[in-house]
């Protein structure tokens, strides 16, 4: 018998924890079983087997999702990271990958490594397999009977002793249990099979194991050619097939199974990425372990009257927080009234107490710490907010609630939260009054409204001001209030567009404040181009898209942003996460259609622990839905009545014939299909049982007539002539349809009016798709030409063009936001 048959009889007869993925995947059954057998032998080895078992299971993954590259050219974490970034991978599941790829790293580098650890991570190998499984083997229900502990030498350490005794009662219990609960035989089966392994166990031929590391090791190209096929057959499925795993393995991740021990060293990884040094296995009261001048550590077991808080967060010698920690599949917020409990009986010498503490809040024993954290190591889910996140508390106010997190707040970030004084800020605010003429009567009564629920501790806030009536006007003296009164240390302005962010940067640099001072020169402000906002930095201007890139595609933790880095976040134009169009694109836009921009709009929201405060014209149910009521409106009949806004004149519809009636069809008729792409052009004739019908709505985007185009772009060049005052907005259907605007427009204003009245920049195009559309858009606002423009949904929102008169719909529009935006583009004075 060959040794790789040898160790295949070996691994059938006692491989209980990776048995089950030996079918779908042998080269992870084989690597799981190398990791667990080389425990006895070598810690060192067995955990870089894990890291291998961890690194190829997310290649067969990418493979499987199609989104592997066969030339293996990025790492291991960047595929992590690229696989979650695109909802490959769950938080929770890629979090275990990084836990396992971390000690791997640790272990292949330095030579070391502990039972402890290896023991971690084959429980974290086991937890994926079953995952996966669940997920890509197509077996939703599978059960996988309890882990196995895998036979110790001699020389392991108490620690780890216990633990693996304590894992070998769970497997005898198991079986017990399932036969007293006439479990199904499948079930029985797998017990049985547990214990017995537990009874047989013993040391594998390590000749057998040597030699089948190296022949895997020797067998890449072998792997890497099975990989390259399974990507091959992962491009020719159907993307429904893909987003089923998406569900498949989002479903499969709620489901895992994490003992305390696991999650504790998954909120230790977090922990190090935030900022602290954690390391619940070493860095243990018990163990000597202590606060120190210049350090930031998060000691675990630190002891109180009547147990001991998980973990305590020292900046310093000071404690600034207590941390609670409970296996997956306890509820969060009931886990914080036991930090709560630690926060008041935690034993702490003076020289650790916080100077302003304790505080007491008419309570027997106050609280001695300032912060409680709780979690389960779970990823924030909004709906599922109680199993999930981080929860926290800041108890120096006993107005403050908890509330969750998504992510561990760094150190710096929670001394500026300490330093904040909240009712210093709420007396400055009501006591400043607004200067003689600075603002308008409604902007500071909006700017009230906002302040008040401020100060009352609302944390999501909308504000609804009319198109024209000075959002950003408004926004600015807000902020400027905020941080003079230093209620927020730092305000995220935040935009959907670079065009839009430019223009907000231009309002902060030129909109006079004080003493004839500009807000840029009061306060520093970050622009677009910078990543992370420096500690001086008050506000920071930036796109969502930008953010996402920093927050999930950034490798290094130390160049992402906290969920403290903002404290308050000015949305502007709130309701544009709902009206982006497929047409808008950006360099810097990476989003496949308008659900992802949503999920990575309310993932921005989510991330950072800040006051939101949200701007628009336009407050429909979906943008309520996230910031609440309005604290304050202003609407546009208000605004032209008391003659701050134009109202306009009435519409002017162009009738045509295909217009009203339609465009028809018959069956057997030959149509002409039109590739836009390629330009090409065929005939088709239809099945004589088939007839087609568009409407108006379908024209230029389903349908392209010509005539209708041109019939319609004469009308603009009679009715809008070029002397007219004034410029002309001409909102198309599609991109290619705005081609086709420019093109019959200049024809209809040459034949109108004569060539010498037509000049060559008169008629643009501004799309996202133009090169260098921020410059058009300037062009447009300050200069003579163009003075038609025709766009999609580039110039719909936000976009300043006072000399706007004339607006032209060459294009249904259903929702009622973005038409009040659009007639927005007109109505400023």
């Amino acid at each position: 018998m060959s040794m790789r048959r040898g160790l295949g009889l070996w691994v059938e007869q006692l491989s209980a924890n990776f048995y089950h993925l030996r079918e779908i995947s042998p080269e992870l059954h084989r690597l799981g079983v190398l990791a667990e057998r080389f425990f006895s032998e070598d810690a060192n080895t067995s955990l870089i087997k894990s890291r291998q078992f961890g690194e190829y299971m997310v290649k067969e993954i990418a493979a499987l999702s199609g989104v592997y590259d066969p030339a293996g050219r990025e790492t291991a974490n960047d595929l992590i990271r690229r696989l979650s970034a695109s909802q490959v991978l769950p938080k929770e599941v890629s979090d275990i990958f990084h836990a396992i790829r971390k000690r791997g790293n640790d272990a292949a580098h330095s030579l070391a490594g502990s039972p402890s650890e290896a023991l971690a991570a084959l429980k974290f190998c086991r937890a994926l397999g079953v995952w996966y499984r669940r997920t890509y083997g197509r077996d939703a229900g599978f059960k996988p009977g309890p882990f196995v502990p895998p036979k110790a030498s001699a020389a392991i350490d108490e620690t780890t002793k216990s633990e693996l005794e304590a894992l070998r009662r769970q497997v005898q219990e198991a079986e017990a249990r399932l036969a007293a609960a006439h479990a199904s035989a499948e079930e029985l089966t797998k017990a049985r099979a547990a214990a017995e392994e537990l009874a047989r166990q013993a040391a594998a031929d390590s000749a057998v194991l040597a030699q089948t590391a190296v022949e895997m090791e020797a067998n890449q190209a072998e792997l890497a050619q099975k990989l390259a096929q399974l990507q091959k057959e992962a491009e020719a499925q159907p993307q429904q097939l893909q987003m089923e795993f998406k569900h498949a393995g989002l479903q499969a991740a709620s489901r895992l199974e994490l003992d305390e021990r696991q999650t504790r060293r998954l909120i230790d990884m977090q922990l190090v990425d935030a900022g602290w040094e954690a390391d619940s296995g070493t860095l243990v009261h018990q163990e000597g372990a202590r606060p120190e001048e210049g350090r930031n550590l998060a000691i675990a077991e630190w002891p109180s009257e009547g147990g001991r808080a998980d973990y305590a967060l020292f900046i310093g010698l000071t404690c600034v927080g207590v941390i609670e920690a409970k296996r997956e599949s306890v509820d969060v917020p009931s886990t914080l009234h036991q930090a709560e409990r630690y926060a008041r009986t935690i034993e702490l010498p003076p020289e650790y107490c916080h100077p302003d503490g304790p505080w007491k809040h008419g309570l027997a024993d106050p609280f001695r710490v300032p912060f409680v954290f709780a979690t389960n190591g779970r990823p924030f889910v909004r709906q599922w907010q109680t199993k999930s996140g981080i929860w926290f508390c800041d108890l120096r106010r006993d107005t403050d609630h908890p509330r969750p997190l998504t992510a561990w707040f760094s150190p710096r970030d929670l001394l500026e939260i300490l330093e904040t004084d909240l009712d210093a800020a709420a007396q400055g605010l009501a006591e400043e009054s607004f200067g003689k003429g600075k603002m308008r009567p409604y902007q500071e009564e909006a700017i009230a409204a906002i302040e008040n629920a401020v100060v009352s501790g609302q944390r999501d806030i909308l504000g609804s001001m009319a198109t024209g009536t000075g959002k950003t006007r408004t926004a600015i003296a807000l902020m400027y209030r905020l941080l003079k009164h230093k209620r927020f240390r730092r305000i995220l302005f935040l935009v959907d567009r670079k065009a839009l962010g430019k223009q907000t940067n231009d309002a902060l640099e030129t909109t006079e404040i004080e003493g004839m001072l500009n807000f840029a020169q009061i306060y520093k402000v970050a622009g677009l181009e910078k990543k992370i906002p420096e500690t001086e930095d008050q506000v920071q201007v930036a796109t969502v898209q930008s953010l996402i890139a920093r927050i999930l595609n950034e490798p290094d933790p130390a160049k992402r942003p906290t969920p403290g880095t903002f404290d308050c976040i000015i949305v502007d134009e709130a309701h544009r996460g709902y009206t982006l169009d497929a047409e808008l694109r950006e360099g810097d836009i990476g989003f496949r259609n308008l659900d992802d921009y949503q999920s990575a709009y309310r993932q921005i929201l989510d991330y950072f622990d800040a006051v939101k405060v949200a701007l628009t014209a336009t407050p429909a149910l979906h943008t309520r839905e996230i910031f609440g009521h309005p604290v304050f409106h202003y609407g546009y009949r208000q605004a032209v009545v008391e003659g701050y806004l134009n109202d306009h004149l009435p519409p002017k519809r162009i009738t045509t014939a295909l217009s009203e009636a339609g465009i028809h069809f018959e069956g057997g008729e030959e149509v002409e299909i039109i590739d836009r792409t390629t330009g090409q052009i065929d005939l088709f004739e239809l099945p004589d049982e088939v007839s087609l019908d568009y409407d108006v709505a379908d024209f230029n985007k389903r349908v392209y007539s010509e005539a209708f185009n041109r019939i319609v772009c004469r009308a603009i060049a009679t009715e809008i002539p070029p002397v007219k005052p004034g410029k002309t907005l001409i909102f198309a259907a599609r991109d290619a349809h705005a081609d086709d605007i420019v093109r019959l427009l200049v024809e209809e204003l040459q034949e109108e009016h004569g060539k010498d009245a037509v000049p060559h920049a008169m008629v643009m195009k501004i799309t996202g798709n133009v090169d260098k559309a921020d410059d058009l858009i300037l062009k447009f606002k300050n200069d003579p030409y163009p003075k038609y423009v025709v766009t999609v949904d580039l110039l719909t929102t936000g976009v300043d063009v006072p000399s706007i008169c004339n607006l032209v719909f060459m294009r249904r529009v259903k929702s009622r936001i973005l038409y009040d935006q659009m007639i927005g583009r007109a109505t400023r004075l």
